[in-house]
């Protein structure tokens, strides 16, 4: 395969003001942590919402290693469901001296356009802000940051923006292009 130039955005928010929530969509839109460690969900998370915009970094890991992430003391999984059925999902990964990062982030194809992503980021987002009150022992948070990349969805930055993010940092580097695990054929993409 050949290379592709890929830029990718460092994005953050450093007070809990920063946050801009979006409105809920219409409908049943209900966010839930998923509270059980469960590699086979957060690898079907992974690999639903990922798999048409070359998310493949996470696609080799064994069980194991999914089941360490999720054993991280601090890591979340927040999922967004539409009438039961999941949408998306938010993953938060905190670090050391009061930072969360938001390590994954994005909406199954067949749930994007309906004002769920700005949702969930939103609700997402507070909950890096309040991740010390379900974690006695951390500090509070100082700064919560991602980053996302030209290979993410084409509303992804703007929905970060629109949340109160700010830009830090952008990097340009080549990288081999990958084909896209997903979806299978005949899925419904939007």
């Amino acid at each position: 395969m050949s290379n592709v130039t890929v830029t990718t955005w460092s994005l953050e928010q450093t007070a809990p003001t920063d946050l801009l929530p979006a409105i809920a969509p219409d409908g049943d839109v209900r966010i839930a942590r998923a509270e059980v460690p469960s590699p086979e969900f957060s690898r079907f998370l992974y690999a639903s919402v990922g798999g048409d915009v070359r998310w493949t970094d996470r696609l080799g890991w064994s069980y194991e290693r999914w089941q360490e992430l999720l054993d991280k003391p601090g890591v979340e999984t927040w999922v967004a469901y539409d009438r039961g059925t999941p949408a998306g999902y938010m993953e938060l990964d905190p670090q050391d001296d009061g930072v969360v990062e938001i390590t994954q982030f994005g909406l199954i194809p067949a749930f994007r356009g309906r004002r769920i992503g700005g949702h969930l980021l939103s609700y997402g987002v507070a909950r890096a802000w309040d991740l010390a009150k379900r974690l006695p022992d951390r500090a509070e948070t100082k700064r919560v940051w991602l980053h996302t990349c030209s290979k993410d969805g084409e509303h992804a930055m703007d929905n970060y923006l629109r949340r109160g993010f700010q830009l830090f940092d952008t990097k340009v580097e080549e990288e081999k292009e990958v084909a896209a695990p997903g979806p299978w054929p005949g899925a419904r993409t939007v």
